[in-house]
């Protein structure tokens, strides 16, 4: 790769909250310098660089980059046989909270539009062979043919103001897709039971037991209605008053059991899920983990490319010195999965704990 054009002091001004790391180019550059770059010249395509960053995101995403979040659902989105797709779900978010700065205007889909729109023009019917979805950024220079083909086309866009694009904080721009969950922590089902709603078990039971202390001896006390409430929720499991959930994160579908009745019965409800959902891939790209990693990644692609050339003699007499390199990359590449594996979270920055019982 090459490096070697002078940089502005601004573009090296970084923080870990107000990172310069914004793209896998500018990572490529960071790891490239790390190496030697640009005096020392080195074996490496920008596709290796690109997957060994690629690889680091993935690595990174499944064990440390997420979020906790909640997401509100109604039950007649469930669809029969598959359930209910919560990265979709994820994305009724009606505000936007993450603001971007990009490098030039885009353009933001607000709506789909269907391929057949685009069915007279040879160029954008090959180029839009699927439509364009809803979310989709479009480069100034698209948006123009899109617009010049169609001018009606241009109220299905959002420009940019000031510089800067509001973006759907529940899409991830760089994938082109929506954010994954990762995995459900907790699932509640809305109902109308509860200590706060009245003419439920619930509610006596939390009135009995105010009266105990407000008025004397009557009624249950503090101990009585924690052991009748342990019964409550034994009793719930046992007769199956309480839905189960089953997750595929491949499929991003979450099933009830039993499921909810068909749409327009009676029984629809509302719920609210708490889950882990994985980070924007601009987010990743900054972390320390992830240029550390796809650095060691890169050591043990230059030692494996310079191990073709043993025995070589360079000018000057020098031999190529491959094996310190490529073992370097290994050792550090061990080093860094273990902190992810055992870390908490990932890369071993988190808060102590507070305390301790033994």
């Amino acid at each position: 790769m090459d490096c070697s054009a002078i940089t502005p002091v601004s573009a090296f001004q970084s923080t870990n909250l107000t990172s310069k790391i914004d793209s896998f180019s500018r990572l490529a550059d960071r790891i490239t310098r790390s190496l030697g770059a640009p005096l020392v010249n080195l074996e490496l395509h920008h596709d290796q660089l690109f997957e060994n960053i690629s690889i680091a995101c993935e690595m990174f995403a499944k064990f440390a980059g997420y979020t906790e979040e909640y997401l509100i659902f109604d039950s007649n989105l469930y669809e029969d046989g598959k359930g209910i797709r919560l990265d979709a779900l994820y994305t009724i978010t009606p505000y936007f909270n993450q603001r971007i700065v990009p490098s030039s205007t885009v353009y933001a889909a607000t709506s789909s539009i269907p391929a057949a729109a685009f069915a007279s023009s040879p160029v954008l019917s090959s180029t839009y062979s699927a439509g364009i979805f809803e979310n989709q950024i479009l480069t100034t220079t698209a948006y123009l043919s899109v617009i010049n083909f169609n001018g009606v086309l241009g109220n299905y866009f959002a420009a940019s103001q000031n510089s800067q694009t509001n973006y759907i904080n529940t899409f991830d721009y760089d994938v082109m897709d929506y954010r994954k969950v990762i995995d459900i922590v907790d699932f509640e089902e809305g109902s109308s039971t509860g200590v706060n709603t009245l003419f439920t078990i619930e509610q006596t039971l939390a009135q009995q037991t105010y009266f105990s202390y407000a008025m004397g001896n009557y009624g249950f006390d503090l101990i009585s209605w924690y052991t009748l409430k342990n019964w409550l929720e034994v009793r719930e499991k046992l007769l199956a008053q309480k839905r189960s959930i089953s997750f595929n994160d491949r499929t991003q579908y979450m099933q009830f059991y039993p499921p909810p009745r068909t749409p327009g019965s009676g029984s629809r409800f509302y719920g609210v899920v708490n889950c882990y959902v994985e980070r924007p891939l601009r987010d990743l790209i900054k972390e320390q983990w992830v240029y550390q990693y796809a650095l060691a990644l890169s050591k043990i692609s230059v030692g494996n490319v310079r191990g073709k050339y043993t025995g070589t003699t360079l000018f000057g007499g020098g031999q190529i010195n491959y094996s310190d390199l490529l073992s370097q990359g290994l050792n550090e590449k061990e080093k860094l999965e273990q902190k992810l594996y055992e870390g908490a979270p990932g890369f071993g920055d988190a808060a102590p704990p507070s305390f301790f019982v033994g």
